[in-house]
């Protein structure tokens, strides 16, 4: 059983995928080679005229045509080495970016100069031709392999005479088989080293460049980091309007009720009256609490009536004045809306608990695509910007408006104003 195992391995592996491996080097070798014929014109016109007296536009003429035909058949050609690839090795190679299209001169000099197409005339002209020359080696290792291999089958089909006598039919069609299987043993080694020759050749030239890649990585990226920020900031949502309608209202009904209790059943005795003046009152925090754990998750004026209300309501339950200025056209996305109201709310928060301050202004507008925050107070100054408070704290701010690609400082000097400036985007 081992043995038999070791064989499909040493024989069986190598020869799996030489079929489809054999059949992309032939379907390659006419697409590589079909730019030599415009490059061997180009070459000779050149030859052919230069040391003749020529002149300059029939010069010009003639040396362009076959280079212009080279870009027309390049897309054509690229078409065809992905279906080739596609169908035969079932491989996509990725698409580059392209410019747009356009009938205008501007957009046909946007295609011609675009480094894309380059990079394809650059396989199609220069690697083309170099990987027929190995296409052609390849498939002769094959054509030699199989002939030498089955001599002994074919050379039936020739005179005995010359069997005998001028292929030393016992000795020299021995060596000839043992050459043609070590030749079939080497064949898809050979190929399969080719094949990855041409992919990695295809993929550098005909597919994007790095820049590309990592473009539409970032891309993607953004785009993905958007979606988790979005779904985060609907569970949150979710979350507060189910402690809303919930277990807030729970609380409310439990405490109304102990509120009747004590006021209709005057005939209890003193110890259950306090009892129960205890858990209504131990009810009243609760509520008190719960709103306070709702309005931190996503406050429900934020999504009915925007930054304007929701961030002068955070104002109207501080025990110092604070001056709310909002100017905003038009909304912005709710994850930048609920980023910019939490930014304020926490800034705020900050000021009451450490700056000592009298007064606090915030300013929100919209310049161009982008969402200006600005919270100012007259307190003691000398925030520290690294100083976390387990993602309250300004590095915490720092990090939430980072989430959405946005821009955090704060100028804190010691002895004050703190000046804490935020800018989030909000294209549309």
């Amino acid at each position: 059983m081992q043995l038999t195992t070791w064989l499909q391995l040493v024989l069986g592996r190598p020869f799996r995928r030489a079929g489809h491996r054999t059949a992309l080097v032939a379907a390659g070798l006419p697409l590589h080679l079909a730019v030599v014929p415009l490059w061997l014109w180009l070459l000779g016109t050149m030859a052919a005229l230069v040391p003749a007296v020529t002149p300059l536009p029939v010069l010009l003429t003639l040396v362009a045509l076959p280079v212009l035909l080279t870009l027309v058949v390049t897309p054509l050609l690229t078409v065809g080495q992905r279906r080739r690839y596609r169908a035969l090795v079932g491989k996509d190679l990725p698409r580059p970016a392209v410019p747009g299209p356009g009938r205008n001169w501007k957009s046909a000099v946007r295609r011609l100069t675009a480094r894309a197409l380059w990079r394809q005339v650059c396989y199609h002209a220069v690697a083309g031709p170099l990987l027929a020359v190995l296409d052609l080696a390849v498939l002769a290792v094959w054509a030699a392999a199989l002939v030498a291999a089955s001599i002994y089958v074919w050379s039936w089909a020739l005179p005995p005479q010359w069997r005998v006598t001028d292929l030393g039919y016992t000795t020299q069609a021995a060596y000839i088989t043992a050459g043609g299987l070590a030749l079939l043993f080497l064949g898809p080694r050979l190929t399969g080293a080719l094949v990855r020759l041409d992919t990695r050749a295809a993929e550098v030239l005909l597919g994007p460049s790095r820049t590309e890649k990592l473009t539409r990585r970032v891309a993607d990226l953004a785009e993905s980091r958007a979606g988790v920020l979005d779904a985060a900031d609907a569970e949150r949502r979710r979350i507060e309007r189910d402690l809303h309608d919930g277990a807030q209202q729970r609380l409310v009904s439990l405490a109304v009720n102990l509120g009747l209790a004590r006021a209709t059943l005057g005939d209890l005795p003193e110890d259950a009256r306090k009892v129960i003046d205890e858990a209504h009152r131990e009810a009243k925090e609760a509520i008190a609490e719960l709103n306070n754990l709702v309005r931190g998750l996503h406050p429900a004026v934020l999504e009915d009536r925007g930054l304007d209300a929701a961030l002068s309501g955070v104002a109207a339950r501080l025990p110092i004045p604070v001056r709310v200025a909002v100017d905003l056209p038009q909304r912005p996305s709710p994850t930048v809306e609920a980023v910019a109201y939490f930014v304020v709310s926490e800034a705020l928060t900050n000021v009451v608990k450490h700056a000592q301050a009298t007064r606090a202004d915030v300013t929100v507008d919209r310049i161009g695509e982008t969402l200006l925050v600005v919270v100012a107070d007259d307190g003691a100054g000398g925030a520290d910007l690294a100083a976390a408070d387990g993602g309250t704290g300004l590095s915490g701010l720092a990090k939430r408006v980072a989430s959405v690609d946005g821009t955090f400082s704060c100028r804190s000097p010691a002895g004050g104003p703190t000046v804490i400036t935020v800018e989030l985007p909000c294209a549309p």
